[in-house]
């Protein structure tokens, strides 16, 4: 029996009738459970309140927070962790709104995500209802696919829908609206078995095109002739889980390598053919570089002169025909990063080649890695305090390093803490650091966390934060608190955006001079008690012992914590990639 009225659900049915039946909230909750839909992330209200309760009684750990933007942050971490869609639920109107942060965030990234938001009920479309947005129209360019249910039925189908578009070919966001009134509509058990037997469980399609033979011949061929050969692998595949097919070919033919800050760990910084720490001699004097997982755009300086040699050639592996297509590479392979390598790899089998140790290449790369460093190490190595970020990034790496494995995973963001992090901060396990990413979020760094936390039950989450990154989900403390999750928060609080009043003497005029920078935040503002408000702990630090205290007790604790890190506002400065986009 079922019931699609948009009045009393209740009109045609007994009372015995009524309690053998089922809501839309029930339904669509159990398709999520039959969907795989392990945890959930988001903020409650009307009319998904018991969507979420209904969630939790099928299995679905919720994990409600503050606002739907750190929620979506962590949907979309999620995504790219599992390698399962995360799942965002919102309200209607402002907080379908307040989502499309991390619905966007997770398509900038290639992640998937869903995020499910109620809407209002369909007769009193144009009336100005509660929260009434046509939020198919808002969210369009944000996602791949989304749907609107507008019957009970239609609800698992969509549900399926959702959670296999964000995962076929290249991952992103997708979006299902469930109105009000089809939450509230209702069916028979029987029924709802039979119209979850009839919908199709999310399944991923076939990636990308079939591998061509005759491109992986022309792959290796270019590798085999380059003289200066380079790999450089990104987010995409540390989320094609390609690791392991890395290693072995990079260990097999001798080729160095560059990874990108979300790419870092697939193979350990330490490994003797990692090039980061020579990245301009390496990405300027390659000849031919097999890019994988890593898109051509700002972080690789869009693979353009004078950053990169002009008659560089790249082979692009990309999960995305459009993707090769837009970039127009010397050579591209369509599919998924391990299989494609692994076919790179059998093809290399029957004919090996090896650069090995002293090949001028390789040569030059390690003298100039093993020089920067050694710069980088003498740096390091000088203790200054009043702090500058070189002193407490040291202590973190090392405190960090101290962990063993499983790793800790590491979440960064800000402009100085992140920048400079990424040249210290160290990743020798794959999938152990999140940062503001291809689209450069700022605000990222708590619900990041959270997704960690969930994702990989059994590794501490450590954040390194600037105070403006910080500040976006600052309350989110309050989340880690009432979960009790293993993520220490470290912030470096240097006053404001970069630091303090950095303006020069002919910008302090007019009305409002004496009111503080733009940039700048309240000196030494106590951030720390700010999870003591909710029952974590909190540790100020302003020297390396009180900093060293704070790490050892926190990370033997395993318990949410902030460590408040004072350090000099006039240390560092604007990361110099992005110095002439300010």
């Amino acid at each position: 029996m079922a019931d699609s009225s948009n009045g009393n659900p209740e009109t045609d049915a007994s009372p015995a009738e009524t309690l053998a039946l089922l809501d839309g909230n029930s339904l669509a909750a159990r398709a999520l459970a039959l969907a795989g839909v392990q945890h959930m992330f988001g903020v409650v209200g009307i009319p998904v309140t018991s969507l979420a309760t209904r969630a939790v009684a099928h299995g679905i750990r919720f994990i409600a927070f503050h606002n739907e933007q750190s929620a979506g942050y962590a949907a979309s971490a999620y995504g790219f962790l599992t390698a399962r869609p995360g799942v965002l639920l919102t309200v209607s109107g402002p907080g379908c709104v307040h989502g499309l942060a991390g619905l966007a965030n997770a398509g900038a990234n290639c992640w998937p995500a869903v995020m499910i938001s109620g809407s209002c009920d369909q007769r009193d479309v144009g009336k100005g209802d509660f929260q009434e947005l046509d939020q198919i129209a808002a969210v369009q360019p944000f996602v791949k696919f989304s749907a609107k249910a507008t019957d009970i039925y239609q609800i698992p189908r969509l549900v399926f829908a959702v959670m296999s578009h964000a995962v076929e070919g290249r991952p992103g966001g997708c979006y299902l609206d469930l109105p009000s009134d089809v939450l509230h509509q209702r069916i028979s058990e029987a029924e709802a078995i039979r119209v979850l037997a009839e919908a199709e469980n999310p399944r991923v399609r076939e990636i990308g095109d079939k591998i061509n033979n005759t491109d992986i011949e022309k792959a290796v061929g270019l590798l085999r002739k380059a003289e200066r050969p380079l790999i450089v692998f990104g987010k995409g595949a540390a989320y094609a889980r390609a690791e392991d097919s890395l290693k072995k070919l990079i260990e097999t033919t001798g080729i160095p390598f560059l990874p990108t800050p979300m790419g870092k760990g697939l193979l350990p910084d330490s490994h003797p053919l990692a090039a980061t720490a020579a990245r301009t001699l390496a990405i300027g004097q390659c000849d031919v570089a097999l890019v994988v997982g890593a898109r051509l755009n700002w972080l690789l300086h869009f693979g353009e002169p004078p950053r990169w040699s002009s008659d560089v050639k790249f082979i692009l592996v990309d999960i995305s025909k459009e993707e090769i297509e837009l970039r127009k590479p010397y050579l591209g392979l369509v599919g998924d990063a391990a299989e494609i390598l692994n076919s790179i790899i059998r093809e290399i089998k029957d004919d090996p080649f090896c650069l090995g140790r002293s090949h001028p290449w390789v040569e030059a790369i390690s003298k100039k890695a093993k020089e920067n460093v050694a710069k980088m190490e003498a740096q390091l190595a000088k203790v200054v305090v009043p702090f500058n970020f070189l002193t407490p990034m040291t202590i973190i790496r090392d405190a960090i390093h101290g962990e063993g494995s499983p790793a800790p995973i590491l979440v960064s963001e800000g402009a100085n803490t992140m920048d400079v992090g990424r040249s210290v901060l160290v990743q020798n396990e794959p999938r152990t650091r999140l940062d503001a990413g291809t689209w450069g979020t700022m605000g990222v760094g708590l619900g990041y966390c959270i997704a960690a936390a969930v994702a990989s039950p059994g590794r501490l989450v450590v954040a390194v934060e600037g105070d403006s990154g910080f500040g976006f989900s600052a309350i989110e403390v309050e989340t880690l608190v009432r979960y009790q999750l293993p993520v220490i928060v470290i912030v470096f609080n240097n006053g404001g955006v970069y630091g303090g009043d950095r303006r020069n003497a002919d910008e302090i005029t007019g009305p409002h001079k004496d009111d503080p920078a733009p940039t700048s935040f309240v000196p030494e503002a106590a951030y720390h008690t700010l999870i003591e408000a909710f029952g974590g702990k909190g540790y100020v630090a302003a020297t390396p012992e009180e900093l060293k205290f704070a790490l050892s007790e926190s990370f033997s604790a395993r318990k949410p914590a902030v460590v408040n890190v004072i350090v000099d506002p006039y240390a560092g400065a604007e990361s110099g990639r992005l110095q002439h986009k300010n």
